[in-house]
């Protein structure tokens, strides 16, 4: 076991450069507000871990990666897996697209359904060993539901600050956990900015999306898993969805931190997919500009955000890693979420929009013929199943015989006889 101490140097603000020891921790930066992030002494790590010793390791979730987490140890009892997600190979569709090879990497089989708890599991551990036993989250539901479900597992109390118009599904999932859901007549800004306000008033952990250092650590375990999942031979090209940019913010920090160990000899390049009525990084991207908040609307309500909170680390993983930036309208989202259903997974919209995002991506050239291509689906369908219905045609309703059965199976074309 490496000790914390000796795995982390400080943080570093992403805006000014300022830097800052581990104690006491910081969620922003004290001289200009910018966001931090955690930076790990990458030798000390090296010299006491070795990928090696990853084929030995039985657990089969995030924690085996703890050398590059930023808590001391990892959770007592964890049969609550996070991580360990699959990557699927879609070879046909890569053929059919001209493509080396295609991954997706599904974080659908995380526990509460999506991605999130990477960030979430992480958190809670930060916060017992900060000596915290309440954590507070804005969402659009996702990120709500994550932490609902893994705070009860572990005994925690979560308090939840989430639009009321978040799809029906999240909002059951949280209060069916136990958390207390506040639903803010507004938007997820307006949630978000309310969460901040009470955790000032209360002192309870903050684990909003963008503020917070540590979800980027725990969103970053996504990567680490892609590229040891391919012997540390990642992608040349990696599709993240964006809102806030604490995702890709993430995948992108995962990349980084085994090129500074050693562990693999190239970062992917790495697009951001956004939704056109929420796309201020991705115009940011495309214009060479700062970013612009803007009035999001959309159908995909877990990318749906007015001002980015994490916009400085999604710029940086596009232009360091010499990616793109596409912006996907609704309707090529849900086609993308049928498309995907029609592969076998079942996708909400918001990660609908990576795969929304592959053809563009190979049309405008950011992806060439040949390449190892891994999209990244962050979330179930089930999380919200009015959007996929929109365009889907009502079933028949027929009388309990075979006569109707076959009357209604010729007019589809199921029977040609």
């Amino acid at each position: 076991m490496i000790p914390l101490s000796t795995r982390l140097s400080g943080s570093r603000c992403m805006g000014c450069g300022a830097e800052y020891t581990t104690q006491p921790f910081r969620l922003v930066c004290e001289a200009c507000g910018e966001n931090l992030e955690l930076v790990f002494d990458h030798a000390a790590i090296a010299a006491r871990w070795r990928r090696s010793g990853l084929r030995h390791d039985g657990r089969r979730d995030l924690w085996r990666y703890l050398p590059l987490l930023p808590v001391e140890d990892g959770p007592d009892n964890s049969s609550l897996q996070v991580g360990g997600t699959p990557l699927v190979n879609f070879p046909r569709t890569a053929a059919e697209l001209g493509l080396g090879r295609l991954w997706l990497k599904d974080d659908c089989r995380n526990p509460s359904a999506s991605l999130k708890d990477r960030a979430s599991e992480v958190a809670i551990r930060h916060a017992v060993e900060l000596g915290a036993d309440t954590l507070v989250a804005a969402s659009t539901g996702n990120a709500a539901a994550s932490l609902s479900a893994l705070c009860a597992f572990q005994r925690r109390r979560a308090v939840i600050f989430a639009p009321a118009s978040a799809p029906e599904a999240k909002l059951v999932q949280i209060r069916q956990y136990g958390a207390s859901l506040f639903k803010v007549d507004g938007s997820y800004d307006n949630a978000f900015d309310l969460a901040t306000e009470v955790v000032r008033r209360t002192g309870w952990y903050m684990r909003n999306t963008g503020v917070n250092p540590v979800l980027s650590e725990g969103k970053k375990t996504v990567a680490l898993e892609i590229a040891e999942e391919l012997d540390w031979r990642p992608p040349d090209h990696v599709l993240v969805p964006v809102g806030d940019g604490c995702i890709i913010g993430g995948v992108y920090k995962g990349f980084a931190d085994l090129l500074a160990l050693g562990w693999i000899e190239s970062m992917p390049r790495i697009t951001a997919v956004q939704a056109a009525g929420s796309a201020a990084i991705c115009t940011a991207l495309r214009q060479d500009t700062d970013i612009v908040p803007v009035k999001a609307r959309t159908v995909a309500d877990s990318i749906s955000v007015d001002r980015p909170r994490d916009g400085l680390k999604a710029l940086r993983a596009v232009r360091q890693s010499g990616g793109g930036a596409l912006i996907v309208s609704d309707e090529e989202i849900l086609a993308a979420q049928q498309e995907l259903s029609r592969r076998g997974l079942f996708a909400e919209p918001a990660a609908a929009a990576a795969w929304a995002g592959l053809r563009p991506a190979l049309a405008e050239g950011l992806i060439k013929p040949g390449e190892r291509v891994c999209v990244l689906v962050t979330g179930s369908g089930l999380k919200d199943v009015s959007a996929a219905g929109r365009r889907l045609p009502e079933a028949p309703t027929i009388e309990p015989t075979l006569a109707a059965f076959e009357d209604q199976a010729r007019k589809s074309g199921l029977l040609n006889d």
